[in-house]
């Protein structure tokens, strides 16, 4: 794969001493998006999370590798500066913190310097009006009385200001109505560029209907069981998980020996 920004290969991760990943293998490439597809507590989440370094989640065993780097050992901020972003499914309130204060912190975090008003001004309102936010979004408190959708725009429009090099998505179509799915979807296809990776994290199609990936994964029991591409999450949309869950159970009972 060209210019390959991720790669996971055997990854295993257990939370509170229960395993939940098993062993997860996937590249991702720069302008390439990929879509993580599968049932509840098939680990998702638990990929995403830890692939962040979020503390609760313990990676047992495998690699992972960021721009060649291994990360394993980074703490969640060393992470961000490296050009790793996570958009969280349950997005915090963060009760008399504006989103304008919030995002130029979050900028100089990431930077590891500070980052002059003019210059984060310019980016900010050049950010918003890409992304079409009226700009008295940015003097809200963040997360507070925000909409569900208004919740996923701020995920998004953190996004573009801090110009990650790989975005992971997870569930960001989570609890949202389709004009909402549709105004998020726009942003996310707004601030796609040949240098971001994307992985989305979904339980369905939809999503997929406006942010086009290339490549379609299933996850399944801590398993990347199946990788297609669009037409896998067209098949999933008409059939559902069960034939496919079907055709790879002897596999899995076999490395597990856990019925599927």
């Amino acid at each position: 794969m060209a210019d390959t920004l991720l790669t996971i290969e055997g990854l295993t991760v257990s939370v509170e001493g229960k395993q939940i990943l098993n062993g997860v293998d996937l590249a991702v490439g720069r302008g390439e998006v990929h879509a993580i597809m599968g049932p509840n507590g098939s680990g998702k989440s638990t990929l995403a999370n830890a692939l962040m370094g979020h503390p609760r989640y313990q990676v047992t065993g495998g690699t992972v590798r960021f721009k060649g780097e291994d990360i394993l050992a980074l703490s969640p901020d060393k992470r961000a500066q490296r050009g790793l972003f996570l958009a969280f499914q349950y997005p915090m309130s963060i009760p008399g913190v504006t989103m304008v204060n919030f995002l130029r912190q979050a900028m100089k975090a990431v930077r590891g310097e500070d980052v002059p008003v003019r210059e984060f001004r310019e980016k900010l309102f050049a950010t918003m009006k890409l992304l079409k936010m009226d700009q008295e979004f940015a003097r809200r408190y963040v997360n507070e009385g925000f909409s569900g959708g208004e919740k996923k725009r701020a995920e998004i429009l953190q996004m573009g200001i801090l110009d990650p090099d790989l975005a992971i998505m997870d569930e960001t179509d989570s609890g949202l109505d389709i004009d909402a799915l549709r105004t998020v979807a726009e942003g996310v296809n707004a601030l796609t560029t040949p240098k971001l990776g994307v992985v989305l994290i979904t339980h369905y199609q939809r999503l997929l209907n406006y942010i086009k990936p290339q490549f379609v994964h299933i996850l399944y029991q801590g398993r990347i069981i199946e990788s297609g591409g669009p037409e896998l999450a067209l098949q999933l949309e008409a059939e559902g998980y069960d034939p496919v869950i079907e055709k790879y159970a002897p596999a899995l009972v076999a490395a597990t020996g856990e019925k599927a």
